[in-house]
């Protein structure tokens, strides 16, 4: 195990990318009384019980007609152990790595009871009462510091999270906030292939879509990552891809959670690309004064946002330090 210049172990493509051992003893049968929470292209998750542990817990389950298809097992296992290697209050435990009965590989975490950060923009847009009270601009800024901690944690070992967006943001009952979903993560050692705009078929990039497919796109293959949340090496293809492009999408986040708004919103994927390489954001004091958002935010999720990766923030902690600045300056 190699470490990081900050001294933290970074996580190595022989740890994620290897199958599972030979002598792999399987417990699959321990588990019981499945309930379907999310049915995927090439995954499902379920809630399960453990017979063993005494406890329900999640299982995300690689798709059968995918169980032979040595690039979808290798990703597939790359989540799973990225996501165990990546131990921290702000991300996901995850316990058991294992095949099913049908032979398809599946993995299970702790299961997550509350909502993800859209589901908490939703409400707060259509002005639900107890999202406005239970929700102001300090409470918001709490949960993106938290996130800050999860990214910041996995950054120091080698990993970039790439799909950075309020989806992928849980918050449970009692005040976990959690940082989910390291499909498409990058890990320290490896490159992404180049592409081009046109390698995707004309339907995806110059149809119109809705703002819901925006928000779900997202590609395991050549080009990770969800549009509206992109940078734009990212979109570009640029081979070296590093912790400021995470910073990219958490500015973008952060300026949805200012503005109930995104910033980059084409008729297409192709339109919005370009508003992501091209345009500059509507500043956020300007896009929403009725949120009364501090200067000193705006002026930092401009800087996240910025264009060139050499004029942002160069790390989470860095901008979380500015963050904390900024928050204790409203409370």
């Amino acid at each position: 195990m190699s470490s990081s210049s900050d001294g933290y172990p970074t996580i190595i493509l022989s740890g994620t990318d290897r199958d599972l051992p030979d002598l792999f003893e399987n417990t699959y049968s321990k588990y019981s009384d499945e309930r379907l929470l999310f049915n995927g292209r090439k995954a499902y998750l379920e809630a399960v019980f453990d017979e063993v542990s005494g406890r329900m817990v999640a299982r995300k389950t690689l798709r059968h007609e995918l169980r032979n298809e040595q690039e979808e097992r290798r990703r597939f296992l790359r989540e799973a152990r990225v996501t165990a290697q990546l131990a921290h209050p702000n991300t996901i435990p995850v316990y058991e790595i294992g095949i099913t009965k049908m032979e398809s590989l599946y993995f299970t975490m702790k299961l997550l009871r509350g909502e993800d950060l859209y589901g908490t923009i939703k409400r707060l847009t259509s002005r639900d009462p107890s999202a406005i009270q239970a929700f102001p601009i300090a409470e918001l800024v709490n949960i993106f510091l938290d996130v800050c901690q999860a990214l910041a944690f996995a950054h120091a070992h080698g990993v970039i999270h790439r799909d950075i967006k309020p989806e992928n943001v849980w918050m449970g009952q009692f005040g976990e906030v959690v940082l989910l979903d390291w499909g498409v993560a990058k890990v320290w050692g490896v490159e992404d292939p180049p592409w081009e705009p046109e390698d995707f078929q004309a339907m995806e990039m110059d149809e119109p879509v809705d703002r819901s497919q925006l928000r779900t796109l997202t590609r395991s293959g050549q080009l990770p990552g969800t549009p509206l949340y992109m940078s734009p090496e990212q979109i570009l293809g640029h081979k070296t891809i590093d912790e400021r492009t995470d910073i990219f999408s958490m500015g973008v986040l952060l300026y949805e959670l200012m503005t109930l708004k995104e910033p980059f919103h084409g008729n297409t994927v192709r339109e919005t690309f370009d508003l992501i390489i091209h345009d500059e954001p509507v500043a956020p004091r300007k896009l929403t004064p009725e949120r009364n958002i501090p200067e000193a935010f705006e002026m930092i999720i401009l800087r996240a946002m910025a264009k060139e990766k050499k004029d942002r923030y160069q790390s989470v902690q860095e901008m979380a330090e500015d963050i904390k600045i900024a928050r204790d300056m409203i409370l």
